[in-house]
């Protein structure tokens, strides 16, 4: 079944680089190399702050989201998500269903993703995660239908369509 499926879906010439969004490893900042716990690197104070007190506006807590989550600090990550003002966001959304999955919560990280893409049906990055954990639990169908979701509202060749095709072929998820 995997490896019709790796046929159905291999496309030669396809670049992991391709753009869309969250594509790559976030680059390092004090928030991972000097802060400890929940807490965030607030450039105008210079040191590590709680989220909520930091001089972060919306668009910096993601980055620290993010950038926690791929150095695996995951419940550091959704410390920083409580402070983000709107639960219901899509990106906040999934960043919390990303979260969870990574940390074992599978069915509560499907909660979260199918809320994001209620939000937002185009949101290729929570389709494409939620995807991913299909693969991790061997539920290569399920990822594939999120995979050809993403591909027919536009997404073919962004991150999350390229990370998604391929988890499908190694069977390995990503970090971020």
């Amino acid at each position: 079944m995997r490896a019709l499926l790796i046929c159905l879906i291999c496309f030669p010439g396809l670049s992991l680089a391709a753009g869309g969004d969250d594509r790559g490893a976030p680059k390092p900042t004090p928030t991972t190399t000097t802060c400890n716990g929940v807490k965030v690197w607030d450039e105008k104070k210079k040191r590590c702050v709680r989220p909520k007190q930091s001089s972060l506006e919306t668009e910096g807590l993601y980055g620290a989201v993010r950038e926690l989550a791929y150095a695996g600090r995951y419940s550091d990550a959704q410390g920083v998500l409580l402070a983000m003002a709107d639960q219901t966001d899509d990106r906040v959304l999934t960043y919390w269903g990303f979260t969870h999955r990574k940390l074992g919560n599978i069915e509560l990280a499907n909660a979260f993703y199918q809320q994001a893409i209620a939000q937002n049906p185009n949101n290729f990055l929570a389709r494409s995660y939620m995807g991913q954990g299909f693969v991790d639990d061997g539920q290569y169908a399920q990822a594939l239908a999120q995979w050809k979701e993403i591909r027919a509202r536009g997404g073919t060749g962004a991150w999350p369509e390229v990370s998604l095709r391929r988890a499908l072929e190694t069977g390995q998820s990503f970090s971020y």
